[in-house]
């Protein structure tokens, strides 16, 4: 199930290169905001949430710009039957994101 929607990105990680097993990796790594679930009353505020959008020339197309930013994603819910991840298929960049005091 595919959907969009706004988030705030607090920061960008690109990763090239192979391990000592030869296996190479590629990849840029995005850092949302996320609220903590408070349902409980046990927890309160906001944590990091990491997704994976393709590969690390993605980083070269926001590496410009000031962080944190407000964007757009596209968004999936995918399963292998048993776990469920949300993968990260796109983002656009919406606004400049006030920074925290």
């Amino acid at each position: 199930m595919r959907f969009k929607s706004e988030v705030k990105v607090l920061g960008m990680k690109s990763s090239k290169g192979q391990m000592d097993n030869g296996t190479a990796f590629d990849s840029t790594k995005v850092y949302t905001e996320t609220p903590l679930d408070d349902s409980k009353g046990t927890a309160k505020g906001f944590a990091v949430a990491e997704f994976t959008l393709g590969t690390s020339a993605e980083f070269d197309k926001y590496k410009h710009l000031p962080f944190p930013f407000e964007a757009s994603a596209e968004l999936e819910l995918v399963t292998n039957g048993k776990t469920q991840k949300t993968v990260m298929h796109s983002l656009t960049p919406t606004a400049r994101s006030a920074k925290a005091s």
